[in-house]
């Protein structure tokens, strides 16, 4: 009897205490929710709550309502107080009054939004194309809390709009997830350049560079089974780009020759994208097209080149890469590189094509570059120079550093005899190879 008691009393005090951990427990998570609700602003600061949950887009691009405009993609730039940066492609003779949804995502209070006016500051490099990449800026009270956030042309009209994610919300120090990235333009037109591709992708990686970044409209098949690879693997980032399903973009750079809405679908939209995308997440970025390669002459790799150049040059955030081209028309007489299972692989072979031509201007404003860059020294860019950047950018010297392009020959009249040898790739031989040949058979190219 005296142990039926005790268990009963014991069978009491575990009651009482396991209640007392529901209660405090209950009280704890209405704290946190007021907390959570006192932390934003409410409709005395001009936020209402959204009938619905918003909507999160579900493209890549977004077409702004009642209007010609599109919006890409969001990100807080702490470098504007915190003010949210959308990146957007603007139709420039149509531009009319714009306005940001900003809102907040919170559990306690569902999501509250408020509006304000948009200032959108169209890119000065646009070609003379009818559309243009674009920042639209939305600065309010409560930016820095702000999760998703809306362009529209009437900001009384909230509930049925595509919002977009901010990114960037966190300013990170100098721990950074990858040294070096690249960023890609744009793949269009069906490329199936596969073995080139492979080849500069298993070049990158020899020199250090960790993630590459791909913004791609189309691709051939072999290709396709090339990017697939590298994406399983880890390196390869691929941005679908459906630019055509939305504008009529031009094929090159100038109206007069390759007609269209914007320029070159929209390369400079994605390079700036690309720049703020992984703004925190790579020390370096490398803003080049697809057939190039940034090469250190005087440094076995990306990462010696920059530590070299930062010592020399610790204020600077842009460093110019000169661009020669390597004609694709030349061949290099040995034959060393020749090999017969990649005659089957759609594309060039890089590795035959060793000359390339001499310098077409003595003018360092008007000789061809692409950029190394520090995302966070950048605030636009275009194809060869940054258009807003903070601190000084940096020529590399052409010994130091320049690009492997092998392409059509832009100087057609030139002889071989005229061209200059530049076999610094046949260096990597040893381990390129065989890194190409098992990407191929992976790939299921060989």
């Amino acid at each position: 009897m005296f142990s039926g008691r005790m268990s009963k009393r014991l069978s009491k005090r575990y009651f009482l205490w396991l209640a007392g951990i529901c209660t405090f427990a209950s009280f704890f998570l209405v704290w946190w929710q007021w907390q959570e609700a006192s932390s934003v602003p409410d409709q005395q600061h001009g936020l209402y709550a959204l009938p619905q949950p918003l909507e999160e887009r579900r493209h890549t691009i977004t077409r702004i309502r009642n209007s010609a405009h599109l919006m890409v993609s969001a990100f807080q730039d702490h470098r504007r107080g915190g003010a949210i940066r959308v990146i957007g492609i603007i139709k420039r003779e149509e531009l009319q009054q714009l306005y940001c949804v900003l809102c907040i995502r919170t559990a306690a209070a569902g999501d509250l939004c408020g509006s304000s006016e948009a200032q959108v500051e169209i890119h000065s490099d646009h070609f003379d194309f009818p559309y243009g990449t674009s920042d639209i800026l939305c600065s309010s009270p409560w930016s820095t809390k702000a999760t998703h956030v809306s362009i529209t042309t009437d900001p009384r009209v909230v509930q049925s709009l595509e919002y977009l994610p901010i990114q960037n919300k966190e300013q990170r120090g100098e721990s950074f997830k990858y040294d070096f990235t690249v960023c890609i333009s744009n793949l269009f037109g069906d490329f199936d350049n596969a073995l080139q591709v492979v080849q500069t992708m298993e070049v990158y990686k020899l020199l250090g560079v960790e993630r590459v970044v791909m913004y791609n409209t189309s691709c051939g098949p072999a290709l396709e089974k090339a990017l697939q690879r590298y994406k399983r693997e880890g390196l390869l980032e691929v941005v679908d780009w459906p630019i055509d399903k939305f504008l009529k973009p031009s094929h090159g750079w100038k109206p007069s020759i390759s007609p269209g809405d914007l320029h070159y679908y929209g390369q400079l939209t994605t390079l700036n994208e690309c720049i703020y995308r992984h703004m925190y997440q790579s020390r370096y970025l490398l803003l080049n097209d697809i057939d190039e390669i940034i090469m250190p002459y005087e440094h076995a790799s990306l990462g010696d080149l920059m530590d070299a150049l930062q010592e020399q040059y610790p204020d600077a955030g842009v460093f110019k890469v000169e661009n020669p081209i390597f004609p694709k028309t030349q061949f290099d007489d040995s034959g060393r590189f020749s090999r017969p299972e990649w005659k089957g692989v759609p594309g060039l072979n890089i590795l035959e094509h060793i000359y390339r031509e001499p310098e077409l201007h003595q003018n360092m404003t008007v000789r061809p570059f692409k950029m190394i860059v520090d995302p966070r020294r950048v605030e636009q860019t275009s194809v060869h120079t940054p258009l807003k950047h903070f601190g000084p950018f940096v020529y590399v010297p052409f010994n130091v550093s320049h690009i492997i392009h092998v392409r059509s020959p832009l100087q057609r009249k030139l002889s071989k005899e005229q061209l200059i040898k530049d076999d610094k790739l046949w260096e990597f031989e040893q381990e390129l190879i065989p890194n190409v040949n098992r990407v191929l058979k992976e790939s299921g190219l060989l």
